[in-house]
């Protein structure tokens, strides 16, 4: 077998649907399996799973054992030769992992492979590609400097190689994974994905990035700007230098000050999810259910040529594929009067992000 997908999901079941709908489509012709650990949801998620999705492995926890454990978990019993590490909360495009797959192919001392992330609205997400975070980086982001934290000098859509890739989308072979232990299961939350890679560069591999394919990560859904956020970032972080920095004194006080601080000033920001004036189902076939919820303000259109302001585009799966779903978000005018939202195929329910800091929302209908 190629390729085992590890999906680990907590409580987002309908993203978690539309996550899978766009795997199976870019798994077909790829000889894989699909793994889904649920670290106990409250909501339908499993129920869901078992109903819709009856080839995929199902492996259902009754606590929740956070990123890493869960993870560990699906690894261990995953067949593919490669591996991908999947947040529940991700659309994929069709050729996606055909695109990933045959470059990994090309790459002898291979470690971890990413992608161009965008959000939901097409703003790409810069934590896709990362510099190792030393001490005097991340003092530097927490200053709000966040060039020596970050990638820009290698373009969006480039290739190349980087030090760190975020654990929403990560591609590496099943034995470099099981070489380096997987996740470190002292990490909850945060920081198991920079541990992971770095830990693979220390081995001697090289961790690379590949933009020419593109991921639509919510984000929202499984990483909340709040001051949980923040302890919790903040102090995987102390476990990470830890374990691979020389600690002082200093430092560590340095440290505990940026996780106060960074506590103290996250302020809970109001949802950006507010409902638009007009609303534009992009399909070639007009839908009862959606004219109900939105009324006189919805309009049918077979092709997006012209972007109105205060309006939602809601991109029909059933006349759109998934590649061309991402790509009208990477193309789309990057402000706030112009939002998406996915119909998923032979679904009764629409979902989309506003922003990255914010859980996403969703119409049932």
């Amino acid at each position: 077998m190629k390729l085992s997908v590890v999906i680990l999901n907590y409580n987002v079941r309908y993203f978690l649907e539309l996550c899978l709908k766009s795997v199976e489509a870019a798994l077909v012709g790829i000889s894989a399996e699909i793994i889904v650990v649920d670290n106990a949801s409250k909501d339908e998620s499993c129920d869901m799973v078992e109903s819709k999705f009856p080839k995929v492995k199902l492996i259902q926890n009754t606590e929740n054992l956070g990123f890493s454990k869960g993870n560990n978990q699906g690894v261990a019993v995953a067949k593919g030769e490669y591996i991908c590490i999947l947040n529940p909360d991700t659309v994929v495009a069709e050729d996606s992992f055909k695109i990933l797959l045959n470059f990994a192919e090309d790459q002898p001392n291979m470690g971890i492979l990413g992608c161009k992330l965008i959000d939901g609205q097409g703003q790409f997400l810069p934590e896709s590609k990362r510099h190792i975070p030393t001490p005097k980086v991340s003092v530097e982001k927490m200053l709000g400097r966040t060039d020596g934290y970050y990638v820009p000098e290698l373009a969006n859509d480039a290739i190349g190689t980087v030090d760190i890739l975020v654990g929403a989308f990560m591609v590496l072979k099943k034995e470099v994974y099981d070489r380096v232990g997987g996740f470190d299961e002292d990490y909850f939350m945060y920081g198991d994905d920079i541990d992971l890679s770095y830990k693979i560069l220390k081995l001697g591999y090289q961790n690379m990035y590949n933009g020419q394919t593109t991921v639509i990560h919510y984000k929202g859904e499984s990483t909340l700007k709040d001051k949980v956020y923040a302890q919790r970032f903040y102090g995987a972080m102390q476990i990470f230098y830890k374990k691979h920095f020389k600690s002082n004194l200093g430092f560590n006080m340095l440290v505990w000050l940026g996780v106060r601080a960074a506590t103290l000033m996250q302020k809970p920001e109001k949802t950006s999810n507010k409902r638009q004036k007009h609303a534009v189902f992009i399909s070639k076939d007009k839908h009862s259910a959606l004219e109900k919820v939105f009324g006189t303000n919805l309009k049918v259109s077979a092709n997006l040529e012209n972007y109105q302001k205060h309006t939602t585009y809601i991109l029909d799966n059933n006349h759109l594929s998934f590649k061309q779903m991402i790509a009208t978000l990477e193309h789309a005018p990057k402000n706030s009067d112009v939002t998406f939202k996915i119909l998923p195929k032979s679904s009764n329910f629409i979902l989309g992000s506003n922003s990255a800091k914010h859980q996403g929302e969703v119409l049932s209908f």
